[in-house]
């Protein structure tokens, strides 16, 4: 169990196409390549033994007695992991060069520099990739004493080094150790290639500099363009960073999180891939991008979930919840029996089995993204083929509202008339119709308003129970579900509506535990899966925005405040908060993120309306 670290203690760095985590050992134990959701390198996150990595780091068998620490360059996403010994002091600081380009590159390079602050430190490196999720044996072939080429089926990675690195054969892979003096560095540069490809150039100090001044600068000039001037401001930028480094520039399409597999509940069965684009939540990122200022990227996901509506076809035939950054629709869901898991937690999953879920909210939260920054002219919807695109999404929504489905949640014990699904379509009929009229663009608006207002009717009556006072998870059930924390968020809903404030004290009793909201009770609520689950971040902090839209102001910011106490030592979160604090799920997530920008926008807003500091 020693050999896993807790999932909190990384980093992630990123080029827009890929990320990697970086552990505060100084292991690259995730990294997939040239996608997000393409097969890994290194992946001992998953499987200590067969999984694979690359370690950099102070040589623990000469200097045993080492405290690390570790921090990003402000405003930035180069991640610095520090070492302290009596030997000296030593950082090792790994980025990657943000990938701009319009295509999708083959070539994706980590930068590692290590370098000595004071005293004289011996180094170890060792890089243990195992390919195509540790399934493909690897060749190595050396290039120089600075170099070699591990050859994977259909990829390979290249090993390249400077100073007194000398990179020597250990079977398929390649270790060194050397010692850096004070002022010294050495750099080694990993690249994944298709095969055959030509080999990079051998990095020297002259171009790894420049390629660190670049990166630093184009993440200072990104975050230039953030609007946020609030009393959150670090945080408020470590989430829009990780945002940014989660989206797939050649699509501007975001995925859930960087890993799969990760656990919800250690040793579980509550594994899943989120190395994909959730319609749900990239769609939620919209309005969150804008709030901040960055127009570009929600402009850029928005004419990608376009396409996915235009890829429909003439006679609409639904959107899938998720796809791949792509916009492939394959997203078959594997195991991989060879591995055990994160501190045993299997089965591990590739793909996701979720992808061909009925799940109806999608059509609201897509046409949220639509309606939001409308008024600053750069909207998709006043183009006639993305207009026709819409209508015909939103007449099939006419014949399909009334349905059952999966929810939210993606649960797994079969349909049900969800509260929350409904909300979502409720949402797509008004917002379609505001866009309708906006753009002044053909539209069956009676036959739009006649089903917006039966869902508000329905919801109103079988969505509320009178005994709890507050609204349910689906129509047969007294289950809370924290999901309905955007109901006043969306507008169907005062956020000072008596109804609403009956079932947010309902949440607060039944779903909150000292400032922590669960999504709902799998015990009372079954879905289909054994075990349990922490706390869910995207929860908590919808609770909080909630909380300070409905005027309970001070406690809304205890309890914000109390949440970025979970955060890892970098800002980041995981997916959720387990029963000792610790993070869970898949790392880091973006949903969180948006929402920590969301409810720290809320607040401010509430606080200055209030006068308070």
């Amino acid at each position: 169990m020693s050999a896993y670290p807790p999932i909190a203690e990384h980093g992630v760095i990123g080029d827009l196409q890929t990320a990697a985590l970086v552990s505060t050992a100084g292991d690259i134990d995730w990294w997939c390549a040239p996608r997000f959701d393409s097969p890994s390198l290194f992946a001992a996150l998953l499987d200590a033994a067969g999984g694979g990595r690359c370690r950099l780091a102070v040589d623990r068998e000469a200097s045993p007695d080492v405290t690390v620490k570790q921090l990003y360059l402000a405003g930035t996403a180069i991640l610095v992991t520090r070492f302290l010994s009596p030997d000296g002091v030593a950082e090792v600081v790994d980025f990657m060069l943000p990938d701009t380009s319009p295509a999708p590159g083959d070539l994706h390079r980590i930068v590692r520099t290590a370098r000595v602050v004071r005293g004289r430190v011996p180094f170890l490196l060792e890089c243990r990739p195992r390919f195509d999720y540790g399934r493909a044996d690897h060749t190595l072939s050396v290039l120089d004493d600075r170099g070699v080429r591990l050859r994977g089926p259909g990829q390979d990675l290249c090993v390249q080094a400077t100073g007194p690195v000398v990179l020597r054969p250990d079977g398929a892979d390649a270790t060194a150790r050397f010692v850096l003096e004070a002022g010294g560095t050495a750099t080694v540069c990993l690249t994944a290639l298709p095969s055959g490809a030509e080999p990079p150039a051998p990095p020297d100090d002259r171009t790894v500099r420049a390629a660190f001044d670049t990166c630093r600068s184009f993440w200072y000039e990104w975050l230039r363009a953030s609007t946020y001037r609030g009393r959150w401001r670090q945080m408020v930028d470590r989430s829009a960073i990780t945002l940014k480094l989660l989206s797939y520039h050649p699509t501007g399409a975001p995925i859930a999180a960087a890993t799969a597999g990760l656990p919800e509940q250690v040793g579980g069965e509550r594994n899943w891939d989120y190395r994909y684009t959730w319609i749900r939540d990239a769609s939620l990122s919209v309005h969150t991008l804008i709030g901040l200022g960055f127009r570009e990227e929600a402009q850029a996901f928005r004419h990608w979930v376009r396409e996915r509506i235009e890829s429909a076809g003439a006679e609409h035939d639904g959107l899938r919840i998720m796809y791949r950054v792509d916009g492939e629709r394959l997203l078959g869901e594997e195991t991989l029996p060879h591995w055990e898991g994160y501190r045993g937690s299997a089965p591990v999953r590739i793909g996701n089995g979720a992808a061909d879920q009925l799940q109806l909210d999608i059509y609201g939260e897509a046409a949220f993204a639509f309606a939001a920054g409308e008024g600053d002219g750069n909207g998709d919807m006043g183009a006639l083929r993305g207009w026709d695109a819409f209508r015909r999404m939103v007449d099939w929504l006419t014949e399909q509202w009334d349905r059952p489905d999966e929810g939210i949640w993606e649960t797994r014990g079969g349909r049900q008339d969800f509260t929350y699904s409904r909300l979502m379509c409720w949402v797509a009929f008004d917002r379609a119709i505001r866009l309708a009229r906006a753009h002044a663009r053909p539209a069956d608006l009676d036959r739009w308003t006649s089903e917006r207002d039966d869902i508000l009717r329905q919801i109103v009556q079988r969505g509320w129970n009178p005994e709890r006072r507050a609204f349910t998870q689906h129509y047969r059930t007294e289950v809370l579900d924290a999901s309905l924390l955007l109901m006043p968020k969306v507008g169907f809903l005062s956020p000072t509506d008596p109804d609403w404030l009956s079932t947010l004290d309902a949440m607060d009793r039944e779903l909150v535990c000292d400032s922590l909201v669960y999504r709902y009770d799998p015990a009372a609520s079954p879905d289909g899966l054994r075990g349990s689950e922490g706390t869910f971040n995207l929860c908590t902090f919808l609770y909080v925005e909630a909380m300070a839209r409905a005027g309970r102001i001070e406690r809304a910011r205890y309890a914000f405040d109390k949440m970025l106490t979970y955060a890892n030592h970098v800002g980041l979160f995981a997916e959720e908060i387990g029963p000792s604090g610790e993070q869970l799920g898949n790392f880091p997530q973006a949903f969180t993120h948006l929402a920590l920008i969301d409810a720290a926008l809320a607040l401010d807003e509430e606080l200055d309306r209030r006068g308070i500091a």
